[in-house]
């Protein structure tokens, strides 16, 4: 699935695209669309974003030698990601933690749908 943004009425959302092999042109048919969450928890107001036309939520916390990192959850055909640091510990404040809770939560409703 791909997803891509939708921008109808003022107001973002998602539009799932299915593409079917073999189909004259290969350029998929759109088979749901429906309008994104909306954001009921103000802690994720600067981790929700679009990159590349999906909803992303990236939590920043730090690594066990202070670096910077993120915490990356996205939904993937009715799934939540959660991406960690690569090869890292993802150390988080209790804030940090309230945003990663909070994306989780919002990332949750949107799978089922």
């Amino acid at each position: 699935m791909e997803f891509m943004d939708s921008l109808g009425g003022g107001q973002a959302g998602t539009a799932v695209r299915s593409v079917r092999p073999g189909s004259p042109g290969a350029q998929g048919v759109v088979t749901a669309s429906r309008p994104a969450p909306a954001v009921t928890d103000p802690r994720t107001a600067g981790v929700r974003h679009y990159e590349g036309g999906q909803l992303v939520w990236r939590v920043q916390c730090g690594d066990l030698i202070s670096r910077e990192r993120a915490v990356t959850v996205f939904v993937e055909e009715g799934e939540v990601v959660v991406v960690s640091p690569p090869g890292e510990t993802a150390r988080l404040t209790s804030g940090q933690l309230g945003q990663l809770r909070a994306a989780l939560n919002e990332a949750a409703k949107l799978a089922e749908r």
